[in-house]
């Protein structure tokens, strides 16, 4: 599994504090303990902390290259800081995200190939988040034929099916726990599956035990990648053993250990 970092995000009180004052060495310090972890991906977000949002993305993503070579995922609602924060991360780089929408989708799909990134579509279309599994894989099925048409490869195209919290919304996590098992019969070859898991414990009060839970199920179900807290050892030994119990990975003795770096 691909285990992508969720600490660089200006949510957080830290990073905020961190992207107004420019300071470095926090910024450098939260991705050498993601690295360190066993994140492969470091998902980077200048939140609502910037007045200017396209410099403040500039200027952590080359705070993070300094510290470390690891892909990275550009998270942001804003093309323009898209396209800025794309350029200056380099090949390899995921965006984060598109919604399945014809236009918006379009306009994604031709940053990712100008820049030879891959790509998140969220299950989102112009009538917001489908109800059901049906809905969802109807919206990915749209998001990969645009994709082929366009010339992208599925295989550069992540679905994020929407985690809802469970506390809002608990009636549709079985559905996208089916969501990410029918992506896989979508084309050939698939295009990959990912979650925001924090998503489902937002709000409550047994976050790090319903995180650990949820990952598993999903896991179970197919998933390839998830944006997650690899700094909570407990969640990625979680992820070490399903990988192992599903056969996804070879057992050994010290697996957790052999398993720190999920792929």
């Amino acid at each position: 599994m691909l285990v992508i970092g969720e600490r660089i995000n200006g949510m957080f009180a830290e990073v905020r504090r961190a992207i107004e004052a420019r300071d470095a060495e926090t910024i450098q310090r939260i991705a050498r303990m993601q690295q360190d972890a066993g994140a492969n991906v470091l998902d980077v977000c200048v939140g609502t902390a910037a007045g200017d949002a396209g410099d403040s993305m500039e200027w952590l993503v080359s705070v993070i290259r300094r510290t470390t070579d690891l892909p990275l995922c550009i998270d942001t609602t804003r093309p323009e800081v898209m396209e800025r924060g794309v350029r200056a991360a380099g090949p390899g780089t995921i965006i984060n995200s598109a919604k399945a929408d014809p236009a918006v989708l379009s306009m994604y799909l031709q940053m990712a190939q100008r820049f030879s990134a891959r790509l998140i579509v969220l299950c989102i279309g112009a009538g917001g988040i489908p109800r059901d599994a049906a809905g969802r894989v109807e919206l990915a099925a749209l998001a990969v034929t645009a994709a082929l048409e366009a010339g992208f490869s599925a295989r550069n195209l992540f679905v994020d099916p929407v985690v809802m919290p469970v506390n809002v919304a608990q009636q549709q996590l079985p559905d996208i726990l089916d969501t990410i098992r029918q992506v896989r019969l979508i084309a050939d070859p698939a295009p990959q599956t990912v979650i925001g898991l924090s998503n489902v414990s937002q709000g409550t009060k047994q976050r790090s035990l319903l995180n650990r839970v949820f990952l598993a199920l999903a896991l179970e179900a197919g998933l390839d990648a998830a944006i997650m807290d690899a700094t909570d050892r407990e969640l990625m030994h979680t992820a070490a053993a399903a990988e192992v119990l599903l056969n996804r990975r070879l057992y050994c003795e010290g697996f957790l250990d052999a398993s720190r770096h999920l792929r």
